[in-house]
């Protein structure tokens, strides 16, 4: 394949396709660090949001636009749905905020984040708020802030009369043979603009850079993988935004219609797939400026439909005729299905739907004081409604329909005031308090079959309590920066941040082991149950940034260190044997298999430095030279059982050698990543090696068109994600331990080998 192919290039030929380079701009102001796409720096308190152009053939996946981000770090998942992690608190510790909607998760897996649903071609801007979030946009949220915005409306310049423009583009990845489209049009006047936006991605599995399994087999009739190909990595997403937008005087009213079309992500390191995601959305914003400063409202609504079952790589059938994948016996190999199908003995798959609606209003004014100084409040409503329902296929799965969470609700009511301003020329300050009612309910449930032991039990249980849960969370935050002189600015920042428990943390109840390998958002394998009593997570986090650059932003260097403490963090126990089902006296003990876990009330520290700089290298004839890197370092204890935090990323750093000629734009890219040896104990996490990668770039740019180039992973060198989970990705995954056959606990997801990129866009 064509894949294959490329990765055997010589050296010679990979080097010579000079790569992009990213351009990419990290400001502090305040604890916000601006993504943006050049490298212009108008001051140390505010960065011009532009578009992240040159990641956009190298990813669909809009989360690793951060990758570059001190302190940021993303964990493995679907081809356009990884979780981003700000310094070791990832997924819903995050407030991800897209367009101004707070998106949730509708999966027992979070197959659908948040930011799965804005394409890397329509970006606007990305905003990252780490820890110490001001509280006009932290809430919920122990980690800090992402503010993801599509591209902003655009309107025709007075007398030019109607504005037609737009973009076209496209791109190709060799590893798995990935391609994809996006178009944007824009028809406007003065006053009005109508544009579209719409993008499509596809890719089949990628490779690894060599072997790392030993069985080919994936239960499916005629269906093998290649010993070095990353099973369920494919997918296929489909995008489109429709908007209206007013504009009158220093006023601005817009609406965005969005649909988003998966039909299929597939999971390497879940032992199920999403075969299909459908979301609408309606997003209406007023903006407007008066004299006595601004206000904004926004109204919103969004549907998702979305289904799990066992995509191409993992087996379908499963049932007591069926002799363990591996074993050589009749239907271990091809697939053929248990018989007879439909009885006791027989399941066809293991359908699972989730619906959730999610409604939002919110209001925000900005009051202008006295000088610089202003006042901001605001308010916020959200509603939040899930059902997750697992149809009957046959086999322990029978007679009935799993309730897995019905009639769930998490409903949050906000109110918040910050003052910003100077109490002298040379200190900034922003001090805020907000406050958050979060309400969860769930209705009853119900098992495949109530009369069969746990159900008999944990039904009742379940159903005969008061669901109904009400948080009062209070978050407040001090940030202040002081400029020493022209070359120095040093800020501060102390916060209280809190996050209620999640829908799925608190009304997962089932504990035989199918069903909880279904809960899992960690990608660790494991199964997992809720518990209804868990309280909110409350973090405490002191900060400070020492930002020394030239007066030009020519050179930079930035230095943070950081420290939070978490009480009652919601972390993994291994279930108590009172539970039944695999909640057993061997689960307890487990140590070198996927165990079983409830989630608990602990408490847990963490802290670390984020360091990172840039300076120029040489001006010459042939253009000029630069220097960039960064060195991330987090460290994460559980206070209550003495064990490493699941899932932290190692040491790791980045150094980038630019060089910037004309309309070419180059780099060369070196990503460094220590070993993972401090692992969470209780989960059985797997420790990877450490591994150093190499990547080129290289873009031209004319008026209206640009061309990008790329190798990712130059020397083809074979790694493990550190935060990649287990690999589940082919074979029998509904068995927790098999034997002689995938998943098997011990295995990591490999990253990807070898792969050459191309894009082009152009702008009409």
């Amino acid at each position: 394949m064509m894949k294959t192919n490329f990765r055997r290039l010589p050296l010679a030929l990979a080097v010579s396709l000079a790569m992009p380079w990213v351009a990419h701009a990290q400001e502090s102001t305040l604890g916000k660090i601006v993504v943006t796409g050049t490298a212009t720096a108008v001051g140390p308190t505010e960065v011009a949001p532009q578009t992240v152009e040159a990641l956009k053939p190298a990813t669909s996946d809009t989360a690793t636009l951060l990758r570059d981000v001190p302190g940021v770090s993303v964990y493995g998942a679907g081809g356009v749905s990884s979780l981003p992690a700000i310094r070791g608190l990832g997924d819903d510790r995050i407030r991800i905020k897209v367009d101004g909607m707070d998106l949730i998760a509708a999966c027992p897996n979070h197959m659908n984040p948040a930011l799965s649903y804005l394409d890397p071609s329509n970006v606007g801007l990305l905003e990252i708020y780490p820890g110490v979030a001001p509280v006009s946009v932290g809430g919920d949220s122990i980690a800090g802030t992402i503010v993801a915005e599509s591209k902003p409306p655009l309107f025709a310049q007075p007398g030019q009369g109607v504005l037609t423009t737009g973009e076209i583009g496209s791109f190709y990845r060799s590893n798995g043979e990935a391609w994809g489209a996006n178009l944007q049009a824009t028809l406007a006047t003065e006053s009005f603009s109508v544009s579209y936006a719409g993008s499509t991605a596809e890719s089949k599995n990628y490779d690894a850079a060599r072997k790392f399994k030993t069985l080919a087999a994936t239960g499916r009739l005629g269906h093998t993988l290649a010993l070095d190909e990353v099973g369920s990595t494919a997918y296929k997403s489909r995008n489109h935004e429709l908007g209206f937008a007013f504009k009158g005087g220093d006023h601005l009213l817009e609406a965005k219609l969005g649909m988003q079309d998966i039909p299929y992500e597939l999971w390497p390191n879940q032992r199920m797939d999403m075969l299909k995601n459908d979301q609408t959305r309606v997003n209406l914003r007023y903006q407007g400026e008066f004299d006595w400063g601004a206000l904004e409202a926004r109204a919103y609504r969004e549907k998702v439909e979305h289904f799990m079952d066992f995509g191409a790589d993992k087996r379908f059938w499963y049932g007591n005729a069926m002799p363990p994948l591996g074993s050589g016996g009749p239907g271990a190999i091809d697939g053929t299905p248990c018989a007879p199908v439909g009885t006791a003995a027989c399941a066809t798959g293991m359908p699972m739907n989730t619906e959730s609606t999610n409604t939002g209003l919110s209001l925000k004014g900005d009051i202008k004081l006295s000088g610089e100084d202003l006042i901001r409040v605001g308010a916020e409503l959200q509603r939040f409604q899930l059902d997750d329902w697992w149809p009957a296929s046959g086999g322990g799965m029978a007679p009935n329909t799993f309730w897995n969470i019905n009639d769930g609700e998490r409903d949050r009511k906000v109110l918040f005031g910050e003052w910003e301003g100077r109490l002298a020329p040379q200190w900034l300050t922003v001090a805020g308090v907000r406050f958050e009612r979060v309400t969860t309910d769930a209705g009853p449930v119900q098992a495949y079959n109530n009369a069969v032991a746990p159900a008999t039990t944990l039904v009742p249980a379940f159903n005969n309590r008061d669901r109904e849960r009400t948080d009062n969370n209070w978050d407040w935050s001090v940030l202040t920066r002081y400029t020493v002189d022209p070359s120095l600015d040093v800020e501060f920042g102390l916060a209280r941040k809190v996050r209620s428990p999640s829908l799925y943390e608190r009304y997962s109840w089932y504990s035989r082991g199918m069903e909880m390998l279904m809960i899992n958002w960690f990608g660790d394998g494991n199964g997992y149950i809720g518990d209804m009593d868990l309280k909110p997570e409350k973090a405490h986090t002191v900060s400070a940034t020492f930002d020394w650059h030239a007066i030009d932003r020519s050179w930079e260097f930035t230095a943070t260190p950081y420290y939070s403490r978490v009480t009652d963090y919601i972390d993994g126990v291994r279930c108590p044997t009172s539970l039944g089902g695999s909640c057993n006296a061997a689960n307890l003990t487990a140590t070198n298999n996927f165990v079983y876990l409830q989630l608990a009330n602990q408490s847990a520290r963490l802290f670390g430095i984020d360091l990172s700089g840039k300076m120029p290298l040489a001006k010459t004839a042939v253009g000029e030279f630069g220097l960039k890197g960064l060195l991330s370092y987090t460290d994460g204890k559980n206070r209550d059982s003495g064990e490493d935090l699941y899932n932290i990323m190692p040491l790791n750093g980045k150094l980038t050698l630019t060089h910037q000629y004309g309309g070419w734009d180059n780099a060369l890219e070196v990503v460094m990543v220590k070993a993972k040896r401090d692992v969470s104990e209780v989960r059985n996490e797997v420790e990877t090696p450490g591994y150093s990668l190499f990547n080129l770039r290289t873009s031209y740019a004319w008026k209206q068109v640009r061309v990008d180039f790329g190798v990712e992973n130059l020397f083809d060198k074979f790694y493990y994600l550190p935060l990649g989970g287990a690999y589940v990705g082919q074979g029998t995954t509904m068995t927790a331990n098999p034997v002689g056959a995938v998943p098997r606990w011990g295995n990591a997801v490999p990253g990807m080998g070898r792969s050459i990129y191309a894009g082009v866009n152009v702008r009409f």
